[in-house]
C-alpha cells in the first residue's frame, strides 16, 4: 500500500483531508522523481514554477510524475488523444468513497483486497483503480466499451508489479449496457464508481473545451479544441448526455441489487440531479446520498445509492470486512 510522502507547502484545504495532492505542486521534488518533467516546467507570470496546462504533453508528463512520486507507479502512459485526467480531483472521489464505506463500519475505513470495487469506464488511463488500490489496498475491476482503452489500462497494470494482483480489466462487449455483461454472477462489489460522459454531443464538448482554453488565455482553434484536452467520443459525450446515462445506470443497478453494497456516480451538472433522484425514488433504492466535493473554484458531487436495508448492510459488513 502506498505511503504518504512529505506534504508540499501551501495546503489546498478544499480537497479531502486524506488527499495527497492538497498542496501546491512542488516541481523540484516531482522532477527528482520523474526527470522527464523538467523539459515542461517554466516560471509562469508570477515567477512560480509551472507547466502549460493547455499542452496535453505537459499535462500527461505531470500525471506521470504525480503517479510515480505519490503512488510508486513506475510506468504510466496513454495513447495520443485519450483523456488525461486531473489526478487531485480523481483522488478526492476515491477518498470520499472510503468515507462512505467507513460509515458502514463504525467510522473505520475497510482496507485490503477484501474490498471489491467496480470502475465503470476505466479509460485508457486507469486512474481510479491505481489511486484506490495504492491508497487503500482495494481490489478493482475496471470496465470499458473501447478495446483500445482496455488494452492500454491492461498494459499499465501488467507493467507495474504493485498493481497486478489488485486490478482486473474487462471489456464491455455491448456498448449500450453498463453493468450487464460486466458483473458476473459470482461478483460482489462493495462499491461501483463512474465518471460518466457528461456531454450530449460533440458540439457541446467543443464548447466546453473552448471555454477552458479562453480561461487559460490561450488562442482557440475550433478544429482542435477537443484534441487539445484529450478524450475520445465515449469518454466525453454520449447520446442523451449525462442525464440519460446515469438514469440508465440506475435502471440496470436494480438487476444487481444484492451484488453491490453502494452504487455511485459522479454528477457533473446540477440540472441532472432532479431526474436522477426521481429515478432513484422510483427504483426502490433504500438509501440515497448526494455527497459534495470541492476542487478550487469548482464544486462537484457524486450520488450513492443502495438497495440493502440497515440489517442487510450490517450482514454485508460482517461477512466481508471482519478480516479487512
Amino acid at each position: 500500500m502506498a505511503q504518504a510522502k512529505k506534504s508540499f507547502p501551501q495546503q489546498k484545504s478544499e480537497l479531502h483531508a486524506r488527499n495527497l495532492h492538497r498542496s501546491r505542486y512542488d516541481f523540484p521534488q516531482l522532477i527528482q522523481s520523474c526527470p522527464e518533467l523538467a523539459a515542461f516546467v517554466r516560471p509562469n507570470q508570477y515567477n512560480d514554477l509551472s507547466i502549460n496546462f493547455s499542452d496535453p504533453q505537459a499535462v500527461k508528463m505531470l500525471n506521470k510524475a504525480l503517479l510515480k512520486h505519490f503512488y510508486d507507479i513506475q510506468y504510466w502512459d496513454i495513447p495520443q488523444d485519450y483523456l488525461c485526467p486531473p489526478i487531485p480531483g480523481r483522488a478526492d472521489y476515491i477518498h470520499y468513497l472510503a468515507d462512505l464505506l467507513g460509515d458502514n463500519n463504525n467510522g473505520q475505513i475497510p482496507t485490503g483486497r477484501t474490498v471489491q470495487v467496480l470502475d465503470i469506464g476505466v479509460g485508457a488511463n486507469c486512474i481510479y483503480p491505481i489511486i484506490g488500490h495504492r491508497s487503500y489496498g482495494w481490489k478493482f475491476v475496471g470496465s470499458d466499451i473501447h478495446a483500445a482503452s482496455v488494452k492500454s489500462a491492461q498494459f499499465i497494470v501488467e507493467a507495474n508489479p504493485n498493481l497486478r494482483k489488485g486490478i482486473q480489466i474487462r471489456l464491455q462487449k455491448t456498448p449500450s449496457n453498463i453493468f450487464k455483461g460486466v458483473i458476473k454472477p459470482s461478483d460482489r462489489f462493495d462499491l461501483t464508481l463512474c465518471n460518466p460522459p457528461f456531454h450530449a454531443s460533440q458540439d457541446e464538448a467543443n464548447a466546453t473545451a473552448t471555454q477552458k482554453l479562453r480561461k487559460l488565455g490561450k488562442p482557440v482553434d475550433r478544429t482542435k479544441v477537443v484534441l487539445n484536452f484529450g478524450g475520445q467520443k465515449n469518454e466525453l459525450w454520449c447520446d442523451g448526455g449525462e442525464e440519460r446515462f446515469v438514469c440508465q445506470m440506475v435502471h440496470e443497478s436494480t438487476q444487481f441489487a444484492e451484488q453491490c453494497l453502494w452504487f455511485t456516480t459522479l454528477v457533473s451538472k446540477k440540472t441532472t440531479l432532479p431526474m436522477l433522484l426521481k429515478t432513484l425514488r422510483n427504483s426502490g433504492a433504500v438509501d440515497v446520498k448526494t455527497i459534495k466535493m470541492t476542487q478550487g473554484q469548482k464544486e462537484s458531487r457524486f450520488v450513492a445509492w443502495t438497495f440493502l436495508d440497515s440489517k442487510q448492510q450490517q450482514a454485508w459488513k460482517n461477512a466481508r470486512w471482519t478480516s479487512a
